[in-house]
């Protein structure tokens, strides 16, 4: 049977340093019916008044740097989820990071940013302790599953392949260094950065589903939740992922597809066993003819190890929860990690979860990220498929600043407006 979530048992939190009294997940039991407590640091009433108002729709890692960042630079932000803070994607993603792997294309200045403010969080929040930051070098390799069949050949003689990678594989070759590659836990990271916001810069969570956001005279007054309840602002940011394309506001002027991506998480016998090395496999299936499929395989701080691949575009569904694997998709998964390793085969190592989440897709590849035309005061952020937990601190410290101080400086939004599609054309 699936399992729904491949957060880290408490059991598992030590490995990190993570206290177990923590707080990361305390923060998903903030409901719209309560209040926040006060404390010593909580700004005054009349700080309060003169902090501008905004509200971010949506708990993905996306949402969660927006708000962040917004309420680091003073802004009164409330964050709106209507499930659990990283329940899709952002809960199940690898959380691979790469300096330079998108040069080249529109998505370069961003990522390099971002990777950089990766490391500089991991430094204000104790990443390596608190979600599992770490450098680590980037390998591709090859593996046909025929071959290994006529194999007994072992890797062990290779230095350029890990020991732990003790089956048959081809073709060895770095293509990430610690200095250009990291990873993070997803989740984890996406809900102490959350924390963070929360307990230091006065971020308010609310559980609720967004049903509008209300405009007057071609400018944002307020969000509409499910059930009556209306929170006025400001400013309105919307960081829907996939779930973009359930609202009107958005799905009227651009497409935001899905793409169903699967994973499964080992939890090997001997972890110390693994070391840190991210694979990158064009892997040769018997039954899926001539073209390689391209797993990735990463093993994380916590013990675990985490496999995806198997990606096909999706419907969304309205609850992210109920988002489950495909038995055929999984099982091929399965397979993959036990012609990597013998450390990953069935019997020597538990499958702790069994997974699948939806990845924000747009028509030309690139994220939308901008005010919503013709309407001010309202901003969107998705579309960042795999590259959103790399890609999560650039795009949340830009929204802030243009948000705040009307332009970003961090990096140059243009590319990214969602002005782009305005008359049904790319400009």
């Amino acid at each position: 049977m699936a399992a729904v979530s491949s957060s880290p048992s408490l059991a598992h939190l030590p490995l990190l340093g993570i206290p177990r009294n923590s707080r990361l997940s305390a923060i998903t039991l903030i409901r719209s019916s309560s209040s926040s407590s006060s404390s010593s640091s909580s700004p005054s009433i009349m700080e309060e008044q003169q902090r501008k108002r905004v509200v971010v729709c949506g708990g993905g890692v996306i949402g969660v740097c927006t708000a962040y960042f917004l309420a680091k630079k003073g802004a009164a932000v409330t964050l709106i989820e209507k499930s659990t803070v990283a329940c899709a994607a952002s809960g199940k993603a690898g959380g691979f990071l790469a300096f330079d792997w998108c040069d080249g294309g529109a998505l370069s200045k961003l990522a390099r940013a971002s990777f950089n403010l990766h490391r500089s969080l991991a430094e204000e929040l104790d990443g390596p302790r608190s979600y599992g930051y770490r450098p680590l070098d980037s390998i591709s390799l090859t593996i046909d599953e025929e071959q290994q069949r006529q194999s007994a050949g072992s890797t062990r003689s290779n230095p350029a392949i890990p020991s732990w990678v003790d089956r048959p594989c081809r073709n060895p070759r770095t293509i990430g260094t610690t200095a250009t590659t990291a990873q993070v836990h997803p989740q984890l990271f996406t809900r102490t950065l959350l924390s963070a916001a929360v307990d230091k810069h006065g971020v308010e969570v609310v559980i609720g589903k967004l049903e509008s956001v209300e405009v007057e005279g071609s400018r944002v007054v307020s969000v509409a939740l499910q059930g009556g309840r209306v929170i006025e602002a400001a400013a309105v940011v919307l960081t829907l992922g996939p779930w973009s394309s359930k609202l009107p506001l958005l799905s009227s002027l651009f497409r935001v597809s899905g793409l169903k991506a699967h994973s499964i998480v080992l939890e090997p016998k001997d972890p110390e066993a693994i070391s840190p090395h991210a694979l990158f496999l064009s892997y040769y299936h018997s039954s899926h003819g001539v073209k390689p499929m391209d797993p990735e395989v990463y093993p994380r701080p916590t013990g675990e190890v985490y496999i995806c691949g198997m990606s096909a575009e999706a419907e969304v569904p309205d609850d992210p929860e109920s988002i489950v694997g495909d038995p055929e998709s999984i099982q091929t998964l399965k397979r993959v990690a036990g012609n990597v390793s013998s450390h990953l085969m069935e019997g020597e190592a538990r499958v702790k979860a069994e997974q699948a989440c939806i990845l924000p897709c747009t028509d030309d590849g690139v994220p939308i990220i901008g005010e919503v035309p013709g309407v001010k005061g309202c901003y969107v952020a998705t579309g960042h498929s795999c590259w959103g937990i790399l890609n999560g601190p650039a795009t949340g410290a830009a929204m802030a600043e243009l948000v705040l101080d009307g332009c970003a400086s961090i990096v140059d939004l243009a590319v990214f407006s969602p002005s782009r599609f305005v008359g049904g054309r790319r400009r």
